[in-house]
């Protein structure tokens, strides 16, 4: 897929991008969940004039699938921090990275040494694979479908993408640079969200997947514009040509961002793409 061709007499310029990136949740998902009309507007616009749109999200295939089909997505998507591709099309997974179970086992008890005991969730592989919820994880009013489990034999029974980790007394920037600190070496730690560390894959992340995906698309970095909110975007946004944060954003991802555009409640993706496309 590629940009159209040059513009005639009156024509408006091509779109100076051939894959647009997009997070979901605080970037492309007001806070009700739902997607503006102008920004599903917008992107009509950016694919009508030759790019790629792809979702790259920390959500799984079996939290996301309801979205694409609300939007009639039908292109790749990231899911997972990176660990699936997914074709919405042809509801495929393409790709996927499961997280080593006994290594994962060792690094939370590494950060449970240092800090006490956390509380646990777990998201299992495949395009329907459940997530788990463990005593006291503490969960977001109007969450998506979940399966409790008590018996940690539970948690490690089937393969897994990768585990979330919580603390009752520390914060999840706090917990998050506790837990890269410790087992940095052996797993990969994110904080994705509000109560969201994870723990992943060694080197897994949004850039990883997203980078598989492109390659499918026979595009590159350098013809990426990618759009966030939390820390864990900083390796699209590192991959990226042009990275772009939400008003709302972490000022860790402000800090390495190209530009700041509005918040996920007032369309900042569509302030930002229609810019693009009137110049």
């Amino acid at each position: 897929m590629s940009t159209s061709a040059s513009a005639g007499p009156g024509a408006p310029a091509p779109f100076p991008y051939k894959l647009v990136a997009t997070d979901l949740d605080g970037t492309l998902l007001r806070d009700d969940q739902s997607v503006s009309q102008r920004t599903r507007d917008a992107l009509d616009a950016v694919t009508a004039a030759g790019a790629a749109h792809i979702v790259v999200t920390g959500r799984s295939v079996a939290w996301t699938k309801h979205i694409f089909e609300d939007l009639g997505y039908e292109g790749l998507a990231v899911c997972g921090q990176g660990a699936q591709v997914y074709h919405a099309g042809e509801r495929r997974l393409l790709t996927s990275v499961t997280l080593d179970r006994q290594l994962a086992g060792l690094a939370l008890s590494k950060v449970e040494a240092e800090v006490g005991p956390l509380a646990l969730a777990a998201s299992r592989d495949g395009m329907d694979g459940a997530v788990l919820l463990g005593p006291g994880y503490r969960v977001h009013e109007g969450s998506l479908p979940y399966l409790p489990f008590e018996d940690p034999a539970e948690l490690w029974a089937e393969p897994l993408n990768k585990v979330y980790i919580q603390h009752p007394g520390l914060s999840d920037d706090e917990l998050a640079k506790v837990a890269r600190t410790t087992v940095g070496n052996l797993v990969g730690v994110v904080m994705a969200g509000e109560g969201v560390v994870e723990i992943l894959p060694l080197g897994l992340s949004k850039a990883t997947g997203l980078s598989l995906a492109a390659r499918r698309l026979k595009l590159k970095a350098a013809d990426t514009i990618a759009f966030g909110d939390m820390p864990n975007d900083i390796p699209m946004f590192g991959w990226a040509a042009h990275g772009v944060a939400m008003a709302n954003a972490h000022a860790e991802l402000k800090a390495v961002a190209h530009e700041v555009t509005a918040s996920n409640e007032d369309d900042g993706i569509a302030v930002v793409l229609e810019n693009l496309l009137a110049r």
